[in-house]
């Protein structure tokens, strides 16, 4: 993977986008999530998936949201880091066994603080699409982004 120059505010521009790499979901690591974070039957039981709403193994929203989370990272690499204040998360689609990610960012918004001027708030829509275009997670989310040498002129 291509390590990028870290990004901050002053270098970000409304409708930039960002597409991250990939990364493929397997059984084993639906059912090894769910045991630790989200213990229910549709996560872990591959049989007992089937009787559900989801009518299948599915992976926890929560381990879409932290796939999303890494391949964020290294896609949009801020240089004070991925640094959220809130936001809304959506789950259109069960993320699948076998299903290979990626992430598509846009930048939505960018509010330059004016209490603190060595930094703003980036209004970002991430949307986690599987090997078939189908977003599985839409997140939008409002980041704290630094400027890069602290307050400046502007």
């Amino acid at each position: 993977m291509t390590k990028h120059a870290p990004l901050y505010l002053d270098d970000l521009v409304v409708g930039a986008e960002y597409r991250s790499a990939e990364q493929h979901l397997n059984v084993e690591q639906i059912i090894a999530f769910a045991r630790q974070f989200d213990p229910q039957s549709f996560h872990l039981d591959e049989e007992a998936a089937k009787n559900t709403l989801f009518q299948g193994l599915a992976a926890s929203g929560w381990h879409t949201a932290a796939i999303t989370m890494k391949l964020l990272v290294a896609s949009v690499p801020l240089g004070s880091g991925i640094i959220g204040t809130g936001g809304d998360i959506e789950w259109p689609r069960p993320t699948r066994s076998g299903d290979t990610l990626h992430v598509v960012s846009k930048i939505l918004d960018i509010v330059p603080s004016r209490s603190k001027p060595d930094r703003g708030i980036v209004s970002l829509e991430c949307l986690t699409v599987n090997q078939n275009g189908e977003t599985c997670q839409r997140l939008v989310t409002k980041l704290v982004v630094m400027r890069k040498h602290g307050v400046t002129d502007r």
